[in-house]
């Protein structure tokens, strides 16, 4: 695996997003921890054309910052293609789509990504194929019936080479999901639901790989992380603030996040 920080990737999430004056930074900045532990020592790809590759599916597609950042750091895409993030004519779209090296599936309809993850395991065990899938899904999206279908199609079938993780930031884009639609308890929604459940801090790297790796040999059940993050992680006046899904930063907002992440 190579090695890079959640720093480097925060850093690219806010100058990306801020030379393109776009939005969609607070969610990508909460996932960054999640996204350094599953590319830095997690997915077995060596080369992202090998079919016994293992599988992300990034269901929250407008955190693709994360997943570029990634993407970059470990050698899939160049600078020059990093640097056309939201241009014209570009493959790095606010949302992921597969035409790019290294992007599995296209993504950015809520609630279909774990669908599309448990088709992939589902194909890999009847190729008796030996990879492993992995989605990265927003709380928000447990509010859809498209999601649970998915959950519960994966445990009737023992789908035990996936496994999901839950941005657990509490926010979506019209409010706190407290709110728009409260679904306190998660693990144990998901673990009366046939998976195996795990509550884990989602900036914690180590625990969240010692969970993953653990349940590596469990056959028995899907896997769920559910990882509780910060909205805006590592930039004060980001931080649990809704307006973030949307806004762009003006230049003095910049100086001050790219300030802010190098003490996280």
């Amino acid at each position: 695996m190579q090695d890079f920080s959640s720093e480097q990737v925060r850093r690219i999430i806010l100058q990306q997003s801020h030379r393109a004056h776009v939005g969609h930074i607070g969610c990508a900045l909460s996932v960054a921890d999640i996204v350094v532990c599953l590319y830095g020592h997690i997915l077995r790809i060596g080369d992202p054309s090998d079919p016994d590759r293992d599988r992300f599916v990034l269901s929250k597609g407008h955190s693709a910052l994360a997943l570029y950042a990634a993407l970059f750091l470990r050698g899939f895409i160049t600078q020059k293609q990093l640097d056309s993030f939201y241009t014209d004519g570009t493959q790095l779209g606010v949302h992921p789509e597969h035409v790019l090296n290294g992007i599995d599936f296209s993504t950015g309809s809520l609630g279909h990504g774990l669908s599309l993850g448990a088709g992939a395991a589902l194909a890999a065990r009847l190729q008796q194929s030996n990879r492993r899938v992995y989605v990265l899904l927003s709380d928000a999206e447990c509010n859809e019936g498209s999601t649970w279908e998915a959950v519960m199609f994966a445990a009737h079938h023992g789908l035990s080479n996936l496994t999901a993780i839950i941005d657990l930031n509490g926010q979506q884009a019209l409010g706190y999901t407290k709110d728009v639609l409260n679904l306190k308890e998660m693990t144990e929604r998901w673990r009366i639901f046939g998976w195996d459940a795990h509550a884990v801090d989602g900036h914690d790297i180590p625990a969240m790989k010692e969970t993953i790796t653990s349940c590596m040999h469990d056959t028995r059940a899907p896997h769920v992380l559910v990882a509780r993050t910060i909205f805006g992680k590592g930039v004060s006046f980001m931080q649990s603030q809704i307006k973030w899904h949307y806004l762009p930063m003006t230049d003095c907002e910049y100086e001050q996040a790219i300030a802010e992440i190098v003490q996280v």
